[in-house]
């Protein structure tokens, strides 16, 4: 298995680093991962912001050769990891910045003129880990799990990946957060335990 980490967050001294470095760890002692790949949006100074006019058409997204390593990076991996914090109920801007840009209408879904289009990324998968200072259940009463619809649902869901798993923690800025055992059980399940 090919393995993509796209990591979402501006500070290597955050918890959501040490997530990284645990899913890194987790997966390199896993018989079952053959390689792993990992794209830090920060690092790598991602633009999130779209631009549409003249010479750029939202239609030829998909085409756009200042993303083609980005959509080669997708297609090379079995499985996607974000890993990212939740700040005011959703992803940071720079994560869906790249969602906005990568998953296009003719790379990641093809219309097909009916209700749901055609997804193009079948039979991959994907975890996501997210953090939130709030308690775990904040989304859930607050939000209606808004984050969780939106990237299952409304994305994953759409362009074809059905095998998608949460890692939700909340409450990471606690001194009760229990933030060793999180990290232990993402290390245990990149494993392969």
């Amino acid at each position: 298995m090919k393995l993509l980490i796209i990591y979402t967050h501006p500070n290597h001294q955050s918890l959501n680093y040490t997530f990284l470095q645990e899913v890194v760890r987790g997966s390199q002692e896993n018989q079952a991962v053959a390689e792993v790949k990992v794209l830090d949006l920060y690092e790598e100074d991602f633009n999130p912001v779209l631009v549409f006019n003249e010479q750029k058409r939202r239609r030829d997204m998909h085409v756009d050769p200042a993303l083609a390593v980005y959509r080669e990076q997708l297609m090379w991996a079995d499985k996607m990891v974000f890993i990212y914090p939740i700040w005011w109920g959703r992803p940071p801007a720079m994560l869906l910045g790249y969602i906005d840009q990568m998953f296009a209408s003719g790379f990641a879904y093809r219309d097909q003129g009916g209700i749901f289009p055609e997804g193009l990324l079948k039979g991959k998968s994907v975890v996501c880990i997210s953090t939130m200072k709030g308690p775990m259940n904040y989304p859930l009463f607050w939000l209606n799990n808004a984050h969780k619809t939106l990237m299952r649902k409304a994305l994953f869901n759409y362009v074809g990946i059905k095998k998608v798993k949460f890692f939700e923690f909340g409450s990471m800025e606690s001194p009760k957060g229990k933030q060793k055992e999180k990290l232990e059980r993402v290390y245990r399940y990149f494993r392969g335990e």
